[in-house]
């Protein structure tokens, strides 16, 4: 008679190598098939194939659907089942599911788990549900680093980078040792922000706490000291790192160009020819192929220095198609710059390719506001009133 345990771990090795494979419908279809109900499988069985569907990119529901036939064929849940499920509906974005989930989990008495815990706030989190969130963290009876990383991610994704700011210092109060992937969330809000000296404070901290440095943590301080202004430190940081990632490239080009627009009245030319170094380098040394987000940093460096004209042989010579985007940011450094002729003719082309964009509009509207043509300019604001459109006002953030 074949004993039981060994059955299972073969059955669980077959799960496990279909999911190495790619092959987790296979080994779902030999073990579930369809429309027969089965007594046959336990709880780690189940557990090991939503956990395969949970951790793919294209099948993440199916794990849904696997733990329905689990309750289905009446094999009970554990506390490792709900955050393979959890992270399944945060993967795909239902987050009816997941309040439904969460509703099982506090029926079935696994709210003092930490992990299933964890991966609630996680599902909130990455659903945008920031009163959910903020209250299953609060009622945990003990939050552990992954609590505090996941809610300060999660406020980081959200935009909510005040919100970030404030948990990470929370942190620091309960005495709770942040993880790279914590700080990384906390740089990006300090980018947001402009908050250069605690983004400063920061990189002292991760020294001082010796803090894993990925290279994710260390692109994220470039990324932050090159958005607010700090090109120095980050070529310092740039300079030092062993493996320089695509990331990397694009956040040393992105403060090439803020540097632009902190000294716009200066001569910039030095920090053109730095960007455009940098983007060979990228290219011929490290055959990175560049992207239109490359393309696009490398015209706004061209349009902050006043190369309005190089910058536009610059995009006529890509070798992909610029998007709306690029074009954009020519049109506001010709308005900026003297060149009005030549940036009404390009924003009359954007208007033709993009007619219900109203930034379009707006930005013939300050072409022509900069050339004194005050009746053009009421055309074009008249233009947008007969479409339903309006000027946003813009809004800004400081660190005081």
């Amino acid at each position: 008679m074949v004993n039981k345990r060994a059955a299972y771990q073969v059955l669980t090795k077959f799960t496990q190598t279909s999911s190495d494979l790619n092959a987790i419908d296979y080994a779902s279809f030999i073990l579930f098939p369809p429309d027969i109900k089965t007594h046959l499988y336990d709880t780690f069985l189940y557990n090991t194939v939503i956990r395969a569907y949970a951790q793919t990119n294209q099948s993440k529901i199916t794990a849904v659907d696997m733990y329905k036939n689990m309750v289905r064929n009446e094999v009970m849940p554990n506390k490792f089942t709900y955050p393979f499920v959890l992270k399944a509906c945060a993967g795909v974005g239902r987050l009816n599911l997941g309040e439904s989930v969460h509703g099982i989990v506090v029926k079935f008495g696994f709210v003092g788990d930490i992990h299933v815990l964890n991966t609630i706030v996680h599902i909130y989190c990455c659903c945008g549900n920031v009163e959910n969130t903020r209250e299953v963290f609060d009622e945990m009876p003990k939050c552990d680093s992954v609590s505090w990383s996941a809610m300060i991610g999660g406020y980081a994704r959200m935009g909510m980078s005040t919100s970030v700011v404030e948990l990470f210092r929370e942190m620091q109060i309960a005495r709770v040792r942040p993880d790279e992937v914590t700080m990384v969330s906390v740089l990006s809000a300090c980018s947001d922000l402009g908050a250069l000296d605690m983004g400063k404070w920061i990189e002292n901290y991760i020294e001082r706490e010796k803090i894993t440095k990925s290279i994710e943590l260390c692109n994220a301080l470039i990324d932050m000291f090159a958005k607010c202004g700090d090109v120095d430190n980050a070529m310092r940081l740039f300079r030092n790192l062993d493996r320089k990632t695509i990331v990397s490239w694009t956040s040393v080009i992105v403060g090439m160009a803020w540097q632009c627009m902190g000294e716009v009245w200066k001569p910039l030319h030095w920090l053109v020819n730095e960007g455009l170094k940098y983007f060979d380098l990228m290219t011929a040394q490290f055959h990175i192929r560049p992207k239109i987000e490359h393309y696009g940093c490398l015209v706004d460096l061209f349009s902050r220095a006043g190369l309005v004209k190089e910058a536009l042989e610059f995009v006529n010579k890509m070798p992909i198609d610029p998007n709306p985007i690029i074009w954009r940011t020519l049109t506001a450094a010709c308005r900026l710059h003297g060149e009005l002729s030549l940036g009404e003719t390009l924003t009359k082309q954007l208007i033709e390719n993009e007619p219900f964009d109203e930034s379009n509009y707006v930005l013939l509207s300050n072409i022509y506001g900069k050339m004194c043509n005050w009746e053009k300019k009421k055309t074009v604001r008249n233009m947008m009133g007969e479409k339903g459109m309006r000027k946003i006002p813009g809004r800004s953030m400081i660190e005081v």
